[in-house]
């Protein structure tokens, strides 16, 4: 897909993200809106497949994102941020708030493991290998 045809494709689900993040007109939950999108990624990336995308697209989506992020939460803002923040004790605090299952919890701390350190993101994997066999 082109960048247009990424924008156009997934408008309806970051305009739902924004909406749904929005406490009042134009204020904006900063913290419930990094969990999103941070969700959409990690669910997108498992299976990019299931969006139509492939995973050569996946750059693509990536810039997509970040620069919806720093439309709507700033400059400074990006995918990376968003798991920086939800590694941090506010950002553990933002996903018990927001009442997200345990399932849910792992999955973004075990992404945010392989964006923030993939090279121990590796050696754990390799460890939990190492115990499986």
């Amino acid at each position: 897909m082109s960048p247009a045809e990424l924008e156009y494709a997934f408008a309806p689900v970051l305009d739902d993200i924004e909406e749904r993040s929005s406490v009042a007109e134009r204020f904006i939950n900063r913290e419930l809106y990094q969990i999103y999108l941070a969700t959409l990624w990690s669910n997108v990336v498992l299976n990019p497949a299931e969006v139509g995308l492939t995973e050569a697209e996946l750059p693509a989506l990536h810039d997509l994102l970040n620069s919806r992020l720093a439309d709507v939460l700033g400059g400074d803002s990006s995918l990376h941020s968003c798991f920086e923040f939800l590694n941090s004790k506010a950002g553990e605090r933002a996903m018990q708030e927001a009442n997200l299952t345990q399932t849910h919890k792992e999955l973004l701390l075990y992404f945010s493991s392989m964006i923030l350190d993939p090279d121990g993101h590796k050696r754990w994997m390799a460890e939990v290998e190492d115990r499986i066999s």
